[in-house]
């Protein structure tokens, strides 16, 4: 059975998503497994695009020309100059996209950048994509955003917080059902019978037995126990300095951090053109790049489409991974 298309949403109409689209279809359209780009057909320049009127479309258009599913803007997008205007059509492309999902007319979701600024000024209510997303597709669990990579994945246990906040709210059942969720995907997402985890400490050198905080004695380490209680090989909490070098990285499958920086930092370091935001916990496949709307650079030709290619690419290979699952 030929695989369904991937849906790609448009991001922020000011910065850089339609370049990418256009640069990722031209080095993906051989062989690769079709997307079309649901937004304003005006963005995509530099390489033929074609207007369908569905997602059964794309597979047909998609070797000669870009597939848009128009979704038109309300004012012009201005490289580098956000109109809140336009931040109607940017969530209605997130909703149709993952209508299509939910309803088996397209295989995935991948999502170009957004600019929350904007989005929040016309009244957004959420954070960012993933509490959206939780809101279209969730499963009753709360979203996890995991970051990965070639050579690493991360999961950030506390996210979009100032890191005074983000200890005050870490709690031993928030590393727990992040661990457990994380177990089910890698997997029934990446095939990996046996996942290994990891989890950082939350103070430098874990705390070194209490005498630099008491959180890793008494918040993470419990939560490691729990984990492997529950038949998870979880290890931790381990000091984080010494958690993303080559050697320590071939020893697990993903990383735990405790808050937002101690995940991502890694990651960007080690692939920042690469990277790819997966976003666990949906009832529907969810990839996207590892960057932001780049406004500084929008429409000079300039977007590195690397990590929006490997978005789509693990889009395809998860969405296959769930329907061997299904079907097997």
């Amino acid at each position: 059975m030929p695989s369904l298309p991937l849906a790609l949403t448009m991001g922020e109409p000011a910065g850089i998503g339609g370049e990418i689209a256009a640069k990722a279809w031209a080095a993906t359209r051989a062989g690769a497994v079709p997307f079309f780009f649901l937004g304003d057909p005006a963005l995509i320049r530099g390489v033929p695009h074609a207007v369908i009127a569905a997602p059964e479309d794309a597979a047909a258009a998609f070797p000669r020309a870009l597939p848009v599913l128009p979704l038109r803007l309300a004012a012009p997008a201005l490289p580098g100059r956000p109109d809140a205007a336009n931040a109607p059509a940017v969530i209605a492309s997130i909703e149709q996209a993952v209508g299509f999902a939910k309803s088996g007319r397209a295989g995935a979701v991948v999502t170009n950048p957004i600019q929350k600024s904007v989005l929040a000024a016309a009244g957004f209510p959420h954070p960012g994509h993933t509490e959206f997303l939780g809101e279209l597709a969730g499963t009753g669990q709360t979203p996890v955003m995991m970051l990965a990579c070639p050579g690493l994945r991360v999961v950030p246990v506390t996210v979009h917080l100032s890191l005074r906040d983000a200890i005050a709210r870490l709690t031993t059942a928030m590393i727990v059902e992040h661990g457990m969720l994380v177990a089910a995907a890698l997997r029934e997402d990446f095939g990996l019978p046996r996942p290994r985890l990891v989890l950082a400490g939350l103070n430098p050198h874990a705390g070194e037995d209490g005498t630099m905080g008491r959180e890793d004695i008494e918040v993470v380490a419990p939560a490691v126990a729990r984990l492997r209680a529950a038949g998870i090989d979880a290890r931790g909490p381990l000091p984080a300095d010494t958690l993303f070098t080559p050697r320590a990285r071939a020893g697990y499958d993903c990383a735990l951090g405790m808050y937002h920086d101690q995940a991502l930092i890694p990651i960007k370091t080690i692939d920042m053109d690469g990277g790819v935001n997966v976003t666990l916990g949906l009832s529907i496949v969810r990839t996207s790049p590892d960057h932001g709307t780049a406004l500084d650079i929008a429409g000079q030709d300039r977007a590195d489409p690397g990590s929006l290619v490997a978005a789509l690419r693990m889009a395809a290979e998860i969405a296959a991974s769930r329907a061997k699952g299904t079907t097997g």
